[in-house]
């Protein structure tokens, strides 16, 4: 049988983990993961691109687990009721092939993209950063300012989004979090103004300029988590040359993040590589660094396998027959039940 997990599983899972200790998990599964870089299958993403959005898939395995997430990027679908970014995900057993996970991913993206821009920052952000700007205040502002606030230590958000509806639903939710000063700004100047660490994460489809060199001060973490596919870009190409640029995988960031804009020989570094050791993270100070990120499908994997572990423990989920239960297995077609009278007809 395959377990599968609804939305309202996963939120009673978070209500019975709590958000910072699942955040917390989420970057133990992610380090853990990408620690054993060279142990996965991976390949960029599957894109399926519309005038109005984009259909992913999203595959990964190693030695024992394959996964595999379905996720869409449709900036306009708050018109119609929808989410800009639905998602549902796979677990597989390597060695039989057999489903053994099918969850919901929607809420769980979130809170993943959360966890790997808080496990990347850790690295490459200053020591002691307290204030972050956050640009785009839609449906994973929420997830990023908790995560950076419960796990770096982030005590000021200044908040800017082109819709103020949007800025004042962040507020909302916010509001009254222990520690943790919310600063409305006018632009995206004010709010990134004394900022140690900037996240961008705006939904339109297009080639925006969100930040431009002019705006970066020496030292700032710019956490770009909006530019996520082919003609998407949130910064000028001039933040990406006067910074240290970290990518999830090189392949897939070329095609889809912000490093589109620049040449194919421009210098990046794969995150897994400033995790093992094997390259440096911040190196001053004063250096500008930049996660630009897409998304990658190890992410899921490993929020795939917390969702696994953690929904056993609490016993959350329901048995699906997603595969035939045959008593013959080299028997398929006697799982139709027909009988002669029927197959002749």
């Amino acid at each position: 049988m395959t377990t599968v997990l609804t939305p309202q599983d996963v939120a009673r899972l978070v209500q019975r983990v709590g958000l910072p200790d699942l955040l917390r998990r989420l970057v133990a599964y992610l380090e853990a993961d990408y620690l054993r870089w060279a142990e996965f299958d991976k390949t960029p993403r599957t894109a399926a691109h519309s005038t109005d959005g984009v259909i992913e898939l999203m595959p990964i395995a190693d030695a024992s687990l394959y996964s595999f997430k379905y996720v869409n990027g449709h900036p306009k679908n708050h018109r119609f009721g929808l989410p800009t970014v639905m998602a549902f995900g796979v677990l597989a057993d390597v060695a039989t092939g057999a489903p053994a996970l099918l969850s919901e991913l929607t809420l769980t993206t979130a809170m993943r993209t959360a966890a790997t821009s808080v496990m990347v920052a850790k690295r490459l952000a200053r020591p002691g950063s307290r204030v972050m700007a956050l640009i785009g205040n839609g449906a994973q502002s929420e997830f990023q300012a908790l995560a950076f606030h419960h796990l770096l230590g982030i005590r000021e958000l200044r908040l800017y989004d082109i819709d103020p509806a949007a800025t004042a639903k962040l507020v909302a939710h916010l509001q009254g979090t222990p520690g943790l000063a919310l600063t409305i700004c006018a632009s995206t100047a004010e709010a990134v103004r004394g900022a140690d660490i900037v996240t961008t994460v705006t939904a339109d489809k297009t080639n925006a300029t969100i930040l431009t060199p002019e705006l970066i001060e020496p030292g700032m973490h710019i956490n770009g988590v909006g530019g996520d596919c082919p003609g998407k870009t949130e910064l000028h190409r001039g933040v990406l040359e006067m910074a240290r640029v970290v990518v999830e995988y090189e392949p897939q960031s070329r095609i889809e993040g912000d490093l589109q804009q620049m040449p194919a020989d421009f210098p990046v570094t794969e995150f897994w590589r400033v995790l093992a050791g094997a390259a440096p993270g911040r190196e001053s100070a004063a250096q500008v660094t930049v996660f630009d990120s897409v998304g990658f499908a190890l992410e899921d994997f490993s929020a795939l396998r917390l969702l696994r572990d953690l929904s056993r423990q609490l016993g959350l989920g329901a048995p699906l027959e997603l595969i035939p239960q045959m008593a013959d297995p080299k028997d398929l077609f006697g799982e139709l039940g027909l009988n002669h009278r029927l197959q002749a007809a």
